[in-house]
């Protein structure tokens, strides 16, 4: 007869404990890289919403802020000139093409300019998240120690290039569960005890140096007040199947940017920025707080839904936000450009959820109360039918605004905008990016 320490492992026996060592090295590095990241796009857009009401009282300054965006553009076209494809956009379609076998990363430059790139067009105001720099520049230093400090063998390369995407994502939002998950259902599609144990230590390494720099705030509080009374089913599946429907147009015109930017031939597909930054001078004259990524923006909108104002009136604005969003988002994204899209998607989703919300107060189908619960549920499933992550998306909303109110209409709904997605065609929008890239052309 077998007894326990028959079947036990030895005490101490350093089975993971390695991997667990070094990711945390990973997530520490990662974790201090990213506080300053964010620390300086988040301060710089305070100083937007400063720069742009004098601005409009003093418009004599608005040729020397011109030139000065077309001096960012033109830095930014000689950062991308001998790694444009490593550069554009979030740089997960790329982390996934190294995971496959598809490429080859070269850490240390795409380190470098990514941080300075994604800050180049992220703090002017772009419609761009930061999370995908975050990332990508994970993945580049958990790629870096395992080549130079730790002369790890291949699969363990890859394993804390991996760990390094978990600490990216985790350091971005101070959310190091999501950042596990997003990298277990988006990335690597896989659940070994290796992989995601590396990964999660890399995680709270990370998230502690946010806590560290950046303080305990929920990245996105909102504080929703629970209640007892249930939002009627049948709003929920109508909420879930238009945000899904949604989602897909979204899917739909992001993986047509290329072709559509495509027909600009009197530009450099490098400075295809010049673009985005002129359109940011007459959004930020409009409204200043529209600019980036943007948790602000969120918060801004929130409050103003919330105010007491006409219903029909607020109902208008929202919905001129959220064209504004949508289209400059996808101008943003599609300039060839250092920038992710979770936070822009997110905003997206706060917009409905804003008007959605607006909309079955005002007849009398939720709560005033439930409310921010809509906008939070909008959110998730958005963000979960879009990227084809539901899991990531209920734990990141979760983790960002500090609330596990009304779990049920969370999950529920991003599961039917997630069904109704997957009907029409969709699909994970990574998986999507990347298939539309060219990875023979890089030697």
């Amino acid at each position: 007869m077998k007894r326990a320490r028959d079947v036990l492992n030895r005490p101490f026996a350093p089975r993971y404990l390695k991997l667990i060592l070094q990711g945390a090295v990973v997530g520490l590095i990662t974790g201090c890289v990213v506080s300053l990241f964010r620390w300086i796009i988040d301060h710089t857009l305070q100083i937007l919403f400063v720069w742009y009401p004098y601005l409009n009282e003093h418009k004599l300054y608005l040729l020397p802020y011109i030139l000065f965006l077309l001096c960012l553009s033109l830095i930014l076209g000689k950062l991308l000139k001998k790694d444009t494809l490593d550069l554009v956009g979030s740089g997960v379609p790329q982390i996934e093409a190294v995971l496959l076998g598809q490429h080859h990363l070269k850490w240390w430059p795409i380190l470098w300019k990514k941080f300075i790139g994604g800050l180049l067009v992220i703090c002017p105001g772009l419609f761009l998240g930061r999370e995908g720099p975050c990332i990508q520049m994970g993945g580049c230093i958990g790629l870096g120690l395992a080549k130079t400090t730790f002369k790890s063998e291949t699969d363990e390369q890859k394993l804390l290039l991996s760990a390094g995407v978990a600490a990216g994502l985790a350091a971005a939002f101070s959310a190091p569960l999501a950042g596990v998950l997003f990298l277990l259902e988006e990335i690597t599609t896989s659940f070994k005890p290796k992989v995601w144990l590396t990964a999660l230590s890399a995680a709270l390494t990370a998230d502690l140096m946010t806590l560290v720099f950046l303080g305990s705030t929920p990245s996105l509080f909102l504080k929703i007040a629970p209640t007892t009374k249930m939002i009627d089913l049948s709003v929920l599946l109508v909420l879930g199947i238009c945000l899904g429907l949604l989602a897909y147009v979204y899917q739909y015109v992001l993986l047509d940017l290329d072709f559509l930017y495509s027909k600009i031939k009197f530009l450099p597909k490098r400075y295809h920025s010049v673009i985005p930054l002129l359109l940011t001078i007459p959004l930020g004259l409009f409204e200043p707080k529209i600019l980036g990524g943007s948790h602000d923006f969120i918060s801004y909108v929130i409050a103003l839904s919330q105010n007491g104002q006409l219903w029909t009136k607020l109902l208008g604005l929202l919905g001129l936000f959220f064209v504004i969003r949508f289209v400059f988002s996808m101008v943003s994204y599609g300039a060839s450009v250092p920038g992710g899209i979770f936070m822009p998607i997110l905003v997206l989703g706060a917009l409905l959820g804003c008007i959605f919300g607006l909309t079955l107060t005002h007849y009398g189908l939720i709560e005033p109360k439930q409310y921010l619960s809509i906008v939070l549920v909008s959110m998730a499933a958005y963000f979960g039918a879009i990227e084809k992550a539901p899991f990531t998306a209920i734990v990141l909303l979760t983790e960002m605004t500090g609330s596990l109110a009304q779990v049920f209409p969370l999950v529920f709904v991003t599961f039917v905008a997630y069904v109704v997605n997957e009907l029409l065609g969709g699909r994970p929008i990574y998986t999507a990016l990347r298939e539309e890239m060219d990875f023979s052309t890089i030697k």
